[in-house]
């Protein structure tokens, strides 16, 4: 299920060094051809390897293969960015092998290069792919800890009902069948484990907010977007399988808002 590939995942730096084989990412790149995200912008999947491309990262060991995106400069291009990609890792997840998002600890310029990136283009990240060690590096280790890895915020920080002022309690989550959505959304991945999704439920909607932090829009994409469109894919991936039918909508409820906080999307049912 996929709630169980949520919570079985961790985000991989350390791997055996052996890459992967060929069929593998043939198989990868047949299921990228597939996907599509709710803001009907397409995101292009870039299959790069270390040793031809000459690409590295100073927090990764082991890693021979990586995959990259890239989109066109237009509104919500993050967001869409973030969905599209976590799609391609769950799914990279679901056959066994270690992903992690990498957003400021790569030579961004030679990954553009890579990708032959063109003027309009972003790429605002990349993962490594393969199988995992059998044991983290010591940088590994010391980065899980400090961005404190294997925490997230409790439930009710990040899940209110009707509007900010009451949290929502996980009995009215499963009363209204979003429990283990938004479980697979307080486990999503995020830059520096921020975890800047907030979410308001009402009795027919999950409306979906960026809790802002500083140091991550340089004015061209906004790092945060991506991970809420991480939320996005985790919460109607879960509500998917599940069997629920949702509607995806952009339009700003007019809940009043928290201190930078900023609406971003909405599922209705």
């Amino acid at each position: 299920m996929f709630i169980d590939d949520v919570k079985n995942r961790r985000s991989v730096r350390t791997f055996d060094g052996k890459g992967i084989s060929e069929e593998v990412i043939a198989d990868l790149k047949s299921y990228a051809q597939t996907i599509v995200n709710p803001y009907n912008i397409p995101v292009e999947f870039v299959f790069l390897d270390r040793e031809k491309h000459g690409l590295s990262s100073p927090v990764l060991s082991g890693e021979k293969e990586y995959i990259a995106a890239k989109v066109k400069a237009v509104k919500n291009a993050d967001v869409a960015y973030g969905y599209s990609f976590e799609e391609l890792l769950m799914y990279a997840v679901n056959k066994g092998l270690g992903t992690v998002w990498i957003g400021g600890t790569l030579p961004r310029d030679k990954f553009e290069k890579a990708c032959e990136l063109k003027d309009g283009e972003l790429m605002p990240c990349m993962s490594p792919i393969g199988y995992v060690a059998s044991k983290m590096g010591l940088k590994e280790t010391l980065m899980r800890k400090g961005v404190k890895a294997d925490t997230r915020y409790d439930f009710a920080e990040l899940f209110f009902k009707n509007d900010f002022s009451t949290a929502l309690s996980e009995d009215d989550a499963k009363k209204l069948e979003v429990n283990a959505a938004l479980e697979a959304v307080r486990l999503a991945p995020s830059a520096v484990n921020k975890q800047p999704w907030r979410v308001v439920v009402t009795e027919n909607a999950a409306h979906f907010f960026e809790k802002k932090d500083k140091g991550y829009d340089n004015g061209t994409y906004d790092l945060q977007k991506v991970d809420m469109g991480i939320a996005l894919y985790h919460f109607e991936a879960q509500c998917r399988e599940e069997g629920k039918k949702l509607t995806f909508k952009i339009s700003d409820p007019g809940i009043q808002l928290p201190e930078k906080t900023e609406y971003v999307a909405s599922y209705i049912w």
